[in-house]
């Protein structure tokens, strides 16, 4: 079984699983473009739930909303499916192939042996896309990677099958049925719309609320907690980020892609501006993030660095609060 699939690499999984699978059923849709659709920019803080011995951070939705949005607002039904024991799953998996569809997958981090070891931690919300079976192996389309690679059997089990947050239970997903027609403009403005009311939403752990929390936090936790558990939980922070599902920075800078995409298809200009706003936004969250690492290893002797920390997220928070609200208005 080896289903013809074009492998096409991107910046995020979930973004890149959606486009290639959508352009493997011949609808043209880009990385940014089912990102900023799906509302895929996203920040929140839960300090009461830990991952890694630390508070939850996230930059992106939920698992599987970026598909789920864009797929309600396109028309496009996307089936998915959860089991109760590896040899169902496996089933469901071989029946998808046999029958000519490549099968999406959410899988767990730590064990994917293609991975570099320095990337390999337990995360289990990690999407690609698997085309066919040969000599045993799993044809494995990740489009984090600039080549397909392959999984045996029990590497594939492993993975789904990841234990901890998050867990994938073996969920599968793949493109059931998609409409004659679809609306895009209409998709775009949705999608704009919810991005900017979940980043000017009115809760402490969402948006740029939640920015403002961790950055007040920022200037408590060493006294509080101490420096060694302040620098840990720093170093969670940049690794949601920087390193899993691209994060803060890289986010910006697909959603300035977006923007730029969305004014052509809108024949908005005025988008062709916020796009340039946000990609200055993105470059202060990269300046964060290395200042966060020069912390975390020790290179930064500065009294007042923690302090000078929460500034920056202080204002890169102000920042988003004013691009969000203008972008509500112009849209």
């Amino acid at each position: 079984m080896n289903i013809p699939f074009e492998h096409r690499q991107s910046a995020h999984c979930e973004n890149g699983v959606i486009s290639n699978l959508l352009n493997h059923r011949g609808v043209r849709i880009s990385e940014p473009l089912a990102f900023g659709i799906g509302s895929g920019l996203f920040f929140t803080y839960l300090p009461f739930i830990k991952v890694n011995f630390a508070p939850g951070f996230s930059y992106r939705p939920m698992p599987g909303q970026i598909f789920r949005k864009l797929a309600k607002r396109l028309g496009i039904r996307v089936k998915h499916q959860r089991f109760s024991s590896p040899e169902k799953a496996r089933t469901a998996l071989e029946e998808k192939l046999s029958q000519g569809i490549p099968v999406g997958l959410q899988v767990g981090v730590y064990h994917l042996t293609y991975f570099p070891d320095e990337y390999r931690f337990h995360f289990n919300a990690h999407n690609l896309v698997v085309y066919g079976k040969e000599a045993g192996d799993y044809l494995i389309s990740d489009p984090v990677m600039d080549y397909t690679t392959r999984l045996s059997e029990q590497e594939l089990e492993q993975v789904r099958f990841a234990k901890g947050a998050l867990a994938p239970k073996g969920h599968l997903y793949y493109l059931e049925r998609l409409p004659e027609h679809y609306d895009l403009q209409r998709a775009i403005r949705k999608g704009i719309r919810q991005t900017c009311n979940d980043m000017l939403a009115p809760v402490p752990i969402v948006g740029v609320r939640a920015m403002r929390w961790v950055a007040r936090n920022i200037r408590k936790w060493p006294t509080t907690i101490g420096v060694k558990k302040t620098n840990h939980y720093l170093g969670q922070l940049v690794r949601m980020q920087e390193e899993i599902g691209t994060g803060g920075g890289g986010f910006r800078f697909i959603y300035a892609a977006f923007l730029q995409e969305a004014a052509t298809l809108l024949d908005m200009p005025i988008l062709r501006q916020r796009s340039a706003e946000m990609t200055a936004i993105g470059d202060a969250w990269r300046d964060f993030a290395l200042d966060i690492s020069r912390i975390y290893k020790n290179r930064n002797p500065d009294a007042d660095r923690y302090d000078k920390l929460a500034g920056q997220l202080a204002t890169i928070a102000e920042r988003e609060k004013q691009f969000f609200t203008q972008l509500r208005r112009d849209i």
